[in-house]
């Protein structure tokens, strides 16, 4: 081993001993125990399948009443833990800039009536017009982006969305609130390139943009193929004879409408080796026409005029040999110059790695596995989770390659994350744990043999929202138990 590399190791380990050592300080109730249980869920061999399982690993010391207890019953200082994430080294683009991504990603819970605060989550099927929407826990997700095609993402904050939540203003909140932490991290300093945030076609990535107006952040997000956009108005514009007041909108710029495209403002083609030639085409200063309804309706003032310019990439060929239909895409920023043009579609490709992260999450890691009953309790095991993710990443510099016979051999810079956790026990001996022994005790006597649970859980419906902003009850003659009234005739 080389001088550079063996001080890079030791930087890289002294990073991950300094972040563990805080994981346990925002650990403020049953420490010991939910520590444990986040060393456990990284040295655990395979997926993790329950929960209780990994009572059974040599890190987590306490039987598995002590790990629902603390999943149940813990404390964690999310405030903390945030700063902690965004303290830590965080990946960025070629030119210095910081690449977040954020996504809903749901924790399905259909069958879990005695669950509280679930609301409908829209889920992708197999084959045309499966979509569905099941109940569960949707929660938003931000994550900064690296370069290059990879599955590692650094995940940065996560939220639990209440039923009938904005979707846009909890993003535009959780958003700042991340930006703002950047900076007093010293993420982002003045002077530095402004912070992109990369949203997908379920965001009103517009209206997101107006929210964020006064931070040094740009908004990037995908538009449905048929939508229709205005351009400004022309200058000088000229009064009709009739007179009037100026247009506060241009002509309209439909998607679907090439005669309605007008000129182009910047053209880029970009050879590629998995999609052939991209082509890329912008045009500058579009804005959707506002209505006074839904998110609009309470706004005081004019409806603003919200600028950008649209981007419309095509491939030459899919990898997996799909239909190659264009892809439409906001930036909120004016005045696009051919490389602007390609940072911005290709950074909305990266976007797609959080999706190997969800897929990390959840079936190795085990996010959704555990079948808890308390929306707290989901939210202790969701920060535990992203804790544990942090700490794999911080680790890649320190992991070997323990692969398969059956897998290729992997560069150490380019593990995957299930690679780096195979190594992860012989990387925590060297870090060591800031957990304390567990004492000795005795199970309680639980319930007596042969009786009945004499308080039953209280059962909730699926959180709607009515269009009056009230919370749906279901009618008395649809609850369980209840039969119809009848009327005689």
């Amino acid at each position: 081993m080389g001088l550079v590399e063996h001080e890079v190791q030791r930087d890289a380990l002294t990073v991950v001993a300094e972040f563990r050592s805080e994981l346990y300080a925002c650990l403020t109730a049953r420490s010991d125990a939910l520590f444990e249980l986040c060393d456990a869920l990284l040295c655990t061999d395979g997926p993790v399948r329950t929960l209780v399982d990994l009572a059974l690993a040599p890190e987590h010391r306490r039987g598995h009443g002590a790990l629902y207890s603390g999943i149940n019953h813990g404390r964690i200082d999310v405030a903390r833990l945030r700063r902690a994430l965004t303290s830590v080294p965080l990946p960025r683009a070629g030119d210095g800039r910081l690449v977040l991504a954020v996504d809903v990603s749901p924790w399905l819970r259909p069958d879990a009536d005695t669950s509280s605060d679930r609301s409908f989550c829209h889920t992708f099927g197999r084959g045309l017009g499966k979509h569905q929407m099941v109940p569960g826990w949707p929660y938003s997700i931000v994550a900064a982006l690296e370069t290059g095609r990879t599955s590692w993402t650094a995940l940065l904050d996560a939220i639990r969305l209440e039923p009938g939540a904005d979707l846009a203003a909890v993003t535009a909140v959780q958003v700042r609130d991340v930006v703002e932490r950047l900076s007093e991290a010293g993420q982002w300093r003045d002077g530095d390139p402004r912070v992109l945030v990369v949203l997908d076609a379920g965001y009103d990535a517009p209206r997101i943009a107006h929210l964020l107006a006064d931070l040094p952040v740009e908004v990037l997000g995908r538009l449905r193929s048929d939508r229709v956009m205005r351009m400004p108005v022309p200058v000088p514009w000229i009064c009709p004879p009739r007179g009037g007041r100026p247009p506060k909108h241009g002509g309209e710029f439909v998607f679907g409408d090439p005669a309605t495209w007008g000129e182009v403002t910047a053209v880029t083609v970009t050879s590629t080796d998995r999609y052939g030639a991209a082509t890329a085409q912008a045009w500058d200063r579009l804005h959707p026409r506002l209505t006074r309804r839904a998110a609009w309706d309470d706004h005081e003032g004019p409806l603003p005029v919200i600028e950008g310019t649209v981007i419309r990439l095509t491939v030459e060929k899919l990898p997996s040999g799909g239909v190659n239909k264009p892809v439409w895409l906001w930036w909120s920023s004016t005045g696009a110059r051919p490389e602007d043009v390609d940072r911005c579609w290709q950074a909305f490709l990266r976007r797609f790695d959080v999706e190997h992260t969800f897929r990390l999450l959840k079936q190795t890691l085990g996010w959704t596995r555990p079948r808890l009953r308390d929306s707290a309790a989901a939210d202790r095991w969701t920060w535990l989770v992203l804790a544990a993710h942090a700490q794999l990443r911080l680790a890649r510099p320190l992991a070997r390659d323990l692969r398969r016979p059956w897998e290729r051999p992997a560069e150490p810079n380019r593990l995957t994350p299930t690679r780096v956790r195979r190594g992860f026990r012989n990387l925590r001996a060297k870090t060591g744990t800031p957990a304390g022994a567990p004492k000795p005790t005795r199970p309680g006597p639980g319930r007596p043999l042969g009786s009945k649970n004499q308080r039953p859980a209280t059962r909730y419906d699926v959180g709607r929202v009515l269009a009056t902003g009230e919370s749906y009850t279901r009618p008395a003659h649809h609850k369980v138990g209840t039969k119809p009234r009848r009327v005689a005739g």
